[in-house]
């Protein structure tokens, strides 16, 4: 579909679904932020949700202003993806024990690892490593410094929610590697400082919500918070590295014999800014829950733990700002989930599926997401289907 276009003060809200479907909270919060005297455009994609700061499947585009409440807590979350050598016959009939060694070399939930990854010794790393990441840390905003050891067990793990591993056959039968994670605790920390900082600001006290409050150009404090954004965005990079590249080792060690080989990794961050210029203007554009879609760039939009995963390029379509969805996009909040389904419902949804059956992960059912069919179908105009997956293993924390 091409979009709909709904009146807002001070810019349109171009929409990739139904109006009518997205939920007035939602609805609200969208013109909410099309008041802001600083923004320039605002795009919103088919898996849009109400959201903690702002909305999820957000495009939000504005000159000489960010709001960190609507980058979110989890800078820098995305996905990576890369298909292998292996096809559907190479994997076992049972795949517990691939789950279990998956498990046992990638922390998840509240985990870290005991000691920090050395990724000089990793796949996909050079003897650079990390870069000047960690020299850079002294740098980010005092009331994070006293985690920093934290911050280096946690490069290279998952965390929860709806942060993932999965691993899934396509339909040509080929074998695909895809995760789901961010910027860990420290990218949490780094997003509640700058939020409440921005709230403060004087600027800010009109605003019709306080969540939208903005950091402005050449200020000391938005030159702090885009300090620490592109940090975090940069950690949260390295951390799906490093788990790619453990998750790669664990396949090659299962199935040694078949010598596993693996294409160029396609990665993308869904929460954070980026400098990009539309119709002559530089602008700071904030993806919530939105991939970049440019021109002939790849791109992951998964659905639900039992539902598949989309491969993509991008069409590079300028009325989204170049941007589509991040995946399915939840139909109901994790607490409605949890009262209404139970651990037999998600055994039942995830027949077929190697993962966690149990109450903790019932807010993850994926009858708690949006079909996500029919988010493909509705940004059939910002992005091309290049490989669509099914899992077969899901990890989650």
């Amino acid at each position: 579909m091409s979009y709909v276009e709904v009146p807002g003060a001070n810019v349109p809200i171009r929409m990739w679904t139904d109006p009518a479907t997205v939920e007035d909270v939602a609805m609200q919060q969208l013109r909410n932020v099309a008041t802001l005297p600083w923004i320039k455009g605002l795009a919103v994609m088919p898996d849009v949700h109400y959201g903690k700061g702002a909305t999820v499947g957000s495009v939000i585009a504005m000159k000489d202003a960010v709001c960190p409440a609507a980058v979110g807590v989890d800078i820098g979350c995305g996905m990576s993806a890369v298909k292998t050598s292996l096809t559907a016959n190479d994997l076992p009939g049972d795949l517990s024990k691939l789950r279990s060694k998956i498990e046992q070399a990638i922390p998840v939930g509240a985990a870290m690892h005991r000691d920090p990854v050395d990724p000089t010794q990793l796949l996909g790393f050079g003897p650079k490593g990390f870069g000047d990441l960690w020299e850079r840390f002294d740098y980010l905003a005092d009331e994070v410094k006293f985690r920093r050891d934290r911050a280096l067990k946690q490069m290279g793990t998952l965390g929860a929610g709806n942060h993932h591993i999965e691993v899934n056959v396509d339909e040509s039968g080929a074998v695909w590697l895809t995760l789901h994670s961010g910027s860990r605790g420290i990218g949490n920390q780094l997003a509640a400082h700058h939020i409440e900082v921005a709230r403060s600001l004087s600027h800010n006290q009109g605003l019709v919500d306080r969540d939208l409050a903005v950091f402005l150009a050449a200020t000391p404090e938005m030159e702090a918070y885009r300090n620490d954004l592109f940090w975090a965005q940069e950690y949260a990079k390295h951390n799906r590295v490093v788990m790619m590249s453990l998750l790669k080792e664990v396949m090659r060690r299962e199935f040694r014999k078949a010598k596993v080989a693996f294409t160029q990794e396609i990665s993308c961050h869904h929460n954070y800014v980026a400098e990009e210029r539309y119709e002559g203007m530089d602008l700071l554009v904030t993806r919530k829950g939105a991939i970049r879609a440019g021109s002939g760039e790849y791109g992951i939009v998964p659905g639900s733990m039992a539902t598949g995963t989309y491969i993509v390029k991008g069409l590079g379509n300028t009325a989204a700002f170049n941007s589509a969805s991040h995946g399915a996009g939840r139909r109901m909040s994790r607490t409605a989930a949890k009262k209404r389904f139970s651990a037999r419902d998600l055994v039942e949804q995830t027949r077929g599926v190697e993962c966690r059956k149990d109450a903790g992960v019932v807010d993850e059912i994926p009858a708690a997401y949006k079909p996500i069919e029919r988010v493909m179908e509705q940004q059939r105009d910002l992005v091309e289907v290049v490989a669509k997956l099914k899992q077969v293993i899901c990890v989650k924390g």
